[in-house]
């Protein structure tokens, strides 16, 4: 059972919360200060707990400071009475997963509780499912644990063992290479060498030698015999990324190696024959270009055997918590840095952020922020780039500064409200888990409001 400890010096919240969290199904335990709370945590372990800060003997930020040493992996969210934001600060930089004051909502306390509970949960399935592919599958380098995501992996084991060509399909940055790199180390060529080769960075006059390889004097400035890639990667793997700025006369030339598995080097007369398995990669829609002749329809064709389509990060939102605590772990080692966490609030603004630069971006973010840190969790001051790019954020132009007298601030915040959720369910085209994503709020609390401002049957 999901286990809660609750530690309050005041006697009628402790059994108020134990009542509560009982009744939602929880194991709940209570502690009445800190010491107590020690003792306990020493015999038994608790998935989270509930601590107030203002407390005799050992404090709660004294508390929080020895639950991180003794159960690191225990979510712990501080409880007060006294709004003080510098306390707030120190119980976030000390590893609390959020920050409440009192006098607190049920509704509120319970869906804190439940997004500890959730990142807890989320922490712990990438743990074993990053444990599982790597040692199964070599996926060490794919992140990510979305529904479009364990399909990709799930093909990704299927296709493996083929020898057919692949083509690979996604925005810059949603990694394609990583994609290609995980076909090549679970293929029967895994022993071979991967080569990727970006078709758009090598000039037109030096790419045909750069893939088939070129004999002595076969042209100006070939002062020797050259082995190109495709005898490198014989026996391997070649990535041909951007595969789209390949010029026409080099796909006939592709198209040959694809059909014969032979290839003759510039200015040679022997044919030299490979077995390379061929992945190509793109962003760009290849059916379109081939409609208006910038692509062969038969190399295209001889491509496009299996396909991954890869989405972008904005379609798999899920996976930014575990991109970020990955690229967080990578660069704190790399900087020498200890920041052991992303705070609450700096995790909301990347959740908010669309990342048109997909992972690749994402992770550019989180190096700087690292970079820049001081403390011992990454906050939001870290991610000054993310204020004006964040959409949907609110904003406060067009309010009157004068209030007139008879002003109903209620029903203003009841408008403004249900416009918001009759705009995010529109977009949503009325899945309501979808729509929350876009508002920023649980499933839980979208169907709280919806049901507050008698929405629910107008929907």
């Amino acid at each position: 059972m999901r286990k809660i400890l609750i530690v309050d010096d005041e006697e009628s919240l402790r059994n108020f919360l134990n009542i509560l969290f009982t009744k939602e199904g929880y194991n709940t335990s209570v502690a009445s200060n800190g010491k107590e709370a020690l003792k306990m945590l020493e015999k038994s372990s608790y998935d989270v707990i509930l601590s107030d800060i203002k407390m005799s003997g050992v404090n709660g930020l004294e508390l929080l400071e020895k639950i991180k040493e003794i159960s690191p992996e225990t979510e712990v969210v501080m409880m007060t009475a006294y709004g003080d934001t510098d306390t707030a600060v120190e119980a976030m930089k000390l590893g609390a997963y959020h920050y409440i004051q009192k006098p607190f909502k049920n509704e509120e306390i319970k869906l804190v509780v439940k997004k500890a509970f959730e990142k807890k949960n989320l922490v712990k399935e990438n743990m074993v499912f990053k444990k599982e592919f790597k040692v199964k599958y070599g996926f060490e380098n794919l992140i990510g644990a979305s529904p479009k995501m364990l399909e990709i992996y799930q093909f990704i084991k299927q296709i493996a063992s083929t020898k057919s060509n692949v083509l690979v399909i996604g925005e810059s940055g949603t990694g394609k290479e990583l994609v290609a790199k995980a076909i090549h180390l679970n293929s029967s060529y895994k022993d071979g060498s991967f080569v990727p080769i970006n078709c758009g960075a090598i000039p037109e006059n030096l790419i045909e030698s750069e893939l088939f390889g070129h004999m002595k004097g076969s042209f100006t400035g070939a002062l020797y015999n050259k082995e190109g890639l495709f005898e490198t990667a014989n026996k391997g793997t070649m990535l041909l990324d951007e595969i789209s700025e390949l010029p026409l006369q080099m796909q006939v030339k592709l198209l040959r190696i694809l059909q014969e598995r032979s290839f003759r080097r510039v200015g040679g007369t022997e044919d030299i024959t490979t077995d390379t398995r061929v992945i190509a990669a793109t962003n760009k829609d290849l059916s379109s270009l081939v409609k208006d002749g910038k692509f062969r329809e038969d190399l295209f064709y001889r491509l496009n055997i299996l396909n991954i389509k890869l989405p972008p990060l904005r379609e798999r939102k899920e996976d930014i918590p575990i991109l970020a605590e990955y690229f967080l772990k990578k660069f704190s080692n790399d900087f020498g840095k200890e920041i052991s966490r992303i705070s609450d609030a700096a995790m909301f603004k990347l959740m908010k952020y669309d990342f048109p630069g997909n992972v690749r971006e994402l992770e550019n973010i989180i190096e700087r922020a690292v970079a820049l840190e001081q403390t011992k969790a990454l906050l939001p001051e870290a991610l000054p780039e993310l204020a004006e790019k964040i959409s949907g954020e609110i904003k406060t132009t067009g309010i009157d500064e004068d209030v007139p007298y008879g002003f109903n601030l209620d029903e203003v915040v009841h408008q403004f409200e249900k416009r918001y959720l009759i705009k995010a369910l529109k977009k949503a085209g009325g899945n309501k888990t979808k729509a929350a994503e876009i508002l920023g709020i649980s499933f839980r609390s979208i169907r709280y409001r919806l049901q507050k401002l008698g929405m629910e049957k107008e929907e």
